[in-house]
This record gives C-alpha cells, structure tokens and sequence, in this order.
C-alpha cells in the first residue's frame, strides 16, 4: 500500500464545487475547508461510510519531514478506514518554509480535531471518538496534540495510530532548524509521554534511520509508565515506511507488502480492541 504514502494525484478526482463527491463509489470524498489562515484556505476531505451514525472518525495528517506531502498521501489509508465503519478524514496543515513552522503545523492539526468535534452533527460522527492517524511528519503533529501540546489547551486525539512516527525531537538539527529557535522539546513526543495520553498503536520498521525505532520505544515507555496503553508493532529488518531498501529511506520506497497488510491489520485491531470499530 504505498501509495498510502506517497502522492497519490490519480486518487484526487477535479472537483467543482465544496462539498462534492467524487465520482468513483471507493473514492468518493467531500471537501470542507476547516480553517483560513491569511489567504489560504486548508481542507479537509470527508471519506464517509454508508449506514447508520454517529461513528467514530480518524482525522489522518501525512508525512514529507513538515516541509512537503498532501492529503492525497493518506487517502489510500482513509479508504481503508472507511471500509471498516470509520469516518476518515485527511487533512490539510501548513508546511514549513519561509514563514510557517511544524508549530504552525501543529496548531493546524488541533484546529482540524477541534473542527471534528464542533461539526460532529453534519459530520456524523461521535465527538467523544476522534481519533488520529499520523504517518512520519504526520505522526509527530498527532502525537504531540494527543500528549497535551496543543495550544490554548484544546483537545487532541482520543486515540493514536502512528506509522513510522517522527517522535524523539528535541536534539534533532533538521527539526531545530525548522523551528527557527523555538524549544524543540515543547512539541517532541517523547519528551510529553511522561504526562500520559490516549491509546496509541505504533507501526514501526526495526531498522528505520529517519525516525528510529528508539523514539516509538521511549514514547511507549513513557506513556506506559503514566498508565496508558500503548501497542509497539516492529517489523524487523525494513526501513522508514516499512521498507525494504535500507540504502534509501527518503524517497526510493521498496514497501514490503505482507508487513504492509500486517500493520494495517495490526492497527485495525487496536482500533476494534478500542471501541472504534464494530465487532463483525
């Protein structure tokens, strides 16, 4: 499934007018603008299932290191999602360069969970069941929300599923600079564990060099040790995204595909396991 991760523009169908529904039945989508910041105005894009609500919904942010990726990234994942009963909804967040910073990012995805719960109605969805579904980049914007990072201590997740998570930031370079002189600390997930958070499922390659597998041990630890559930999924041997060529973890993806299937199964169970999806 990688295009669970990477650009995925034959999944976007042209719209017309928002909201409106694609054309294909798997990928049909809405499209509602959350948040306007500037001139800009950032979507999200509504994977609904068919039946009866309110349901639990996933709010999904792709990865790309702060500075690249799109929504269209998670759709695949969203589609998935969808299919076992959740409402799945991939975001739009700033992405860092000149002015903005994964702060701004962050503040972003706590206005897109926030948004969730004030339309839950329209959305048919159950406020009290919003999860978060963040992959790389992504994993740190849903992490950080979940773990109280958010500003104006509004509420992040009720749940975190993280897939090759970035977590263990406060003496990244890259991130510092990004940051522009901001504590990285303040947004590293692995420096809020202590303070606990939701239940958290990890998907995470054994022999990940962009975010390593240390940073998924010690946020599990951390949230652990505040009396939290945290599921810790390792496949080893495979890279960044669970891939299979160690020699290029940045953009040359070489996904396994039976650990691939394994960690959505993985983190369909959990999901199961916590209410969010219905027994068959």
């Amino acid at each position: 499934m990688l295009a669970k991760f990477v650009s995925a523009a034959a999944a976007l169908v042209c719209l017309a007018a928002s909201p409106t529904m694609a054309a294909e039945a798997d990928n049909a989508f809405e499209i509602q603008v959350y948040k306007h910041v500037d001139s800009q105005a950032l979507e999200a894009f509504v994977f609904r299932p068919a039946g009866t609500t309110p349901r639990p919904a996933v709010v999904l942010l792709h990865g790309g290191g702060w500075t690249a990726g799109a929504p269209e990234w998670t759709f695949a994942a969203a589609q998935i999602l969808r299919r076992q009963g959740l409402v799945a909804i991939p975001v739009r967040y700033r992405l860092s360069g000149e002015s903005a910073t994964p702060l701004d990012a962050l503040a972003d995805a706590c206005d897109a969970f926030a948004w969730v719960r004030a339309n839950a109605a329209s959305l048919g969805v159950d406020p009290k069941r919003v999860a978060g579904y963040g992959v790389s980049a992504g994993g740190q914007l849903v992490a950080s929300a979940g773990l109280g990072a958010c500003p104006d201590g509004r509420k992040g997740p009720d749940l975190m599923a993280l897939w090759s998570p970035a977590l263990d930031l406060a003496g990244d370079g890259w991130f510092r600079r990004l940051l522009k002189g901001a504590d990285p600390a303040r947004i590293s997930p692995t420096s809020l564990a202590g303070r606990g958070g939701p239940p958290t499922v990890i998907v995470q390659g054994g022999k990940d060099t962009l975010t390593p597998l240390k940073g998924a041990e010690a946020l599990c630890g951390g949230l652990k040790a505040a009396g939290g559930v945290c599921e810790l999924n390792v496949y080893p041997g495979l890279g960044h995204l669970l891939t299979r060529n160690l020699a290029n973890q940045e953009s040359d993806f070489d996904v396994d595909p039976d650990a691939d299937k394994d960690g959505d199964a993985k983190i369909n169970a959990f999901l199961k396991a916590q209410g969010y999806i219905a027994a068959q």
